[in-house]
């Protein structure tokens, strides 16, 4: 190690001046993590002239316990303790200028069963430091002893497949469209088509909540009255997800308690409430025996790119964490961002038990959940019923698949639009049970259902040629290695 990135100690180390953060102890290339540090693997691009294990070394001190300059407070501290260690920094493969850093944190820095906290220091001030061009946090091992300080899903996969009296494959759901300008009546009209038609679940989209047009309250009484005669209907459980989100916690908790009274099995909230409310509203579908889905609305403003921000796997981790039930995590064939590998990734963060290093996947760490319950991924945004064998072979049955337009802009009408969409779905599935090779033979065994079913026909002569054909902006960037026989 040479002399400027030696660690100084003693008078040196605590004299009044600016230090490199590598000569302040922040990069500690021998450092081995502990099973219970928390490991952040971030995506680094220095300035023109920085040096990349400065870089790094100023990225594990501004989100531990570092400032511009050497404090003498320092010193009533167990600063070698409680600074976080940047102890790896690798070139990132086919980039010139960027870096993956690995920091290791005590866990002492971090309140027990806090996600505003873990977010305060770890993507805190650290994003707008001058000397990185861009800063990107990409993956998080959550250590068991940490892991453990969350409650999880409120329901969880196997209970609330328990509760729905669903198996054997995914869930269909439907998203009302369009998501604003109806009447309250309207609405549930929609709702009572489109359970009736087969599907399990509709859903508020992320900015229906109580406007001028529809009260919050004329819709929930609306659509649990369309629930309650789709179920009557067709002696299946139904469910729809009541937008609780608001302005203020009080009126959220006023919302979901009025949803459960009138026996609503599913509550739903925004993403953009942030991670204060999120628990909270965990704890409260937890104490009410209630599902509660998230949508992930505006995610992208800092998922997206691969430069800067944070990547969803990490936002499905602290979902998970924070105790939803469902979450959106892409469809790879529809109309929003999704690289299949990197989708891959996504589902195992909320389905594994034990989520393995899959560097393909985007995944750098192991990480155990401890017994969590399971999260149950959404599929969301331009998918059709043609497009059945690919999603199930893609996201299995675990899944939530949610055709919105793919049901409601069906030519004969909502409730032929969910017909078709739970037809080719048993198909698909039956299909799967038989052996067959659902994706090269999918086409042929939706064709051959719709010979019998005139809504799925319909169906795939509208939306055969609809693809979303786009380059992904966030694939996985890895090397692939040489390994001994």
């Amino acid at each position: 190690m040479d002399a400027e990135t030696q660690t100084l100690t003693g008078k040196e180390r605590y004299k009044s001046g600016v230090l490199k953060y590598k000569q302040m102890g922040y990069w500690e290339p021998d450092y081995e993590p502990k099973d219970t540090d928390l490991i952040a693997c971030f995506r680094i691009t220095p300035q023109d002239g920085v040096d990349p294990v400065e870089a790094a070394a100023a990225v594990a001190g501004e989100s531990s316990t570092a400032t511009w300059t050497v404090v003498w407070t320092d010193r009533l501290t167990a600063a070698e303790k409680y600074r976080a260690k940047a102890y790896r920094v690798d070139p990132v493969p086919n980039s010139s200028d960027q870096y993956f850093a690995y920091i290791a944190y005590d866990l002492d820095l971090f309140e027990p069963g806090s996600i505003a906290n873990l977010t305060a220091s770890i993507i805190g001030n650290v994003f707008g430091f001058k000397p990185l061009k861009g800063l990107r946090l990409e993956d998080m091992r959550l250590p068991t002893a940490f892991v453990k300080t969350f409650q999880g899903p409120a329901t969880g996969i196997v209970v609330e497949r328990e509760r729905l009296d669903k198996f054997g494959r995914p869930l269909l759901g439907a998203t009302v469209k369009p998501k604003l300008g109806l009447s309250g009546r309207n609405y549930g009209r929609v709702v009572y088509e489109a359970l009736k038609g087969g599907l399990d679940f509709t859903k508020d989209d992320e900015n229906i909540n109580s406007q001028p047009f529809m009260d919050w309250r004329e819709r929930f009484l609306y659509c649990m009255e369309a629930v309650n005669k789709a179920q009557a209907a067709t002696g299946e459980i139904k469910g729809t997800y009541l937008n609780v989100t608001a302005a203020t916690m009080e009126d959220m908790y006023e919302r979901a308690e009025f949803a459960a009274e009138l026996g609503s099995n599913i509550v739903m909230i925004d993403l953009v409430i942030g991670w204060t409310a999120i628990q909270s509203m965990a704890k409260w579908a937890r104490r009410n025996n209630m599902i509660l889905h998230l949508h992930r609305a505006g995610h992208s403003t800092y998922t997206r790119q691969k430069n800067h921000g944070v990547s969803f796997r990490v936002i499905a981790k602290w979902a998970r964490l924070a105790g939803v039930d469902h979450i959106h995590a892409g469809t790879v064939v529809g109309k929003l961002e999704g690289d299949p590998a990197t989708t891959r990734g996504y589902y195992d963060v909320c389905r594994n038990e034990f989520t393995e290093k899959r560097l393909e996947n985007g995944l750098f760490f192991d990480q155990p959940w401890a017994s969590l319950n399971k999260m149950m991924p959404v599929a969301s945004g331009g998918i059709h019923a043609g497009q059945m064998h690919q999603l199930i072979d893609l996201l299995g049955e675990d899944v939530v698949l949610q055709f919105g337009g793919g049901t409601i802009g069906h030519p004969m009408g909502i409730a032929a639009g969910a017909t078709a969409n739970r037809v080719a779905l048993e198909c698909m599935i039956m299909a799967r049970n038989e052996g067959r090779d659902i994706v090269n033979e999918g086409p042929d065994i939706l064709n051959e259902a719709a010979k019998s079913c005139t809504p799925l026909k319909q169906a795939l002569d509208t939306w055969k040629d609809v693809t979303f054909n786009y380059a992904s902006t966030d694939t996985p960037d890895y090397a692939v290695t040489a390994t001994a026989a």
